[in-house]
């Protein structure tokens, strides 16, 4: 049986012994039922794993750590998702399996024609429920990265912020005219960034459409149907990876020393 994996927000150690998190303790106590010497592995983010055992004193958590495994399960390149705010929990449903594609990048836009409007103390706390669904499906998937969840943003501030590169494509979804993504993919030969820039339920406003062609986004279609804003970036990311090859685990994440 596979040993449960705990994220650490804080950088880890071979061969120390720790005490875990108030939280963390109790998840692991008294929602697994773990008992003293369980093996578990801890990750903190910043490459690779730890395995350890796990001991319980009053109700704090203790774990011992064995050797720094540097294991990844990263793509082969950098994916990043800007996707518009959906209602409901579809957002944490897309950032979830987000996570488990290997999204290496997220960014929530607010959009024009959003039925979502977060500001103020509501968006705080919904950007730290979304690094929370992050870390847990990283944990949970057998990533020892946690996607980077950017700060929401419009369409005309996000897409400044991208960085230059050379070898970086951005795509805009839209479902009534573009290219198809095997086309637009194969037509920009090597690609090792790539970023979906996913529309709201209510679609793309004409002030938004200006922006992306300012920014001259390349405008794609995923197949003769309209998909969902919760299912368009889950199965473009999907169809990318493939498309792409990126599937194959990349072998230039480096690791950190034991």
């Amino acid at each position: 049986m596979r040993a449960p994996r705990f994220f650490c927000p804080f950088a880890l150690q071979a061969h120390t012994e720790i005490t875990l998190p108030e939280a963390l303790s109790h998840y692991a106590g008294r929602v697994l039922r773990l008992s003293s010497g369980a093996n578990i592995t801890l990750f903190d983010g910043r490459g690779g794993e730890f395995p350890a055992t796990i001991r319980f004193q009053d109700k704090q958590a203790i774990a011992t750590l064995g050797p720094h495994h540097p294991r990844e399960a990263e793509l082969a390149g950098q994916l990043h998702v800007m996707q518009a705010l959906a209602s409901g929990d579809k957002m944490d449903w897309i950032i979830e399996k987000a996570v488990e594609l290997g999204v290496s990048e997220f960014t929530p836009i607010a959009g024009d024609r959003s039925i979502v409007q977060l500001k103020g103390e509501r968006l705080q706390k919904r950007m730290a429920h979304w690094e929370r669904i992050a870390q847990a499906a990283s944990e949970q998937c057998g990533r020892n990265r946690i996607m980077t969840i950017h700060p929401l943003a419009t369409l005309s501030v996000a897409l400044p912020q991208l960085p230059p590169n050379d070898n970086r494509q951005v795509l805009f979804c839209h479902p009534d005219y573009g290219e198809p993504l095997d086309a637009a993919l194969r037509d920009q030969g090597s690609i090792e960034m790539l970023t979906l820039v996913i529309g709201p339920e209510g679609g793309w406003s004409p002030q938004e459409l200006d922006i992306a062609k300012q920014h001259h986004l390349a405008p794609i279609q995923f197949g003769p149907r309209v998909l969902r804003t919760e299912t368009a970036g889950i199965a473009l990311a999907a169809a990318s990876i493939a498309l792409l090859g990126w599937h194959q685990i990349s072998s230039s994440v480096s690791s950190i020393s034991s």
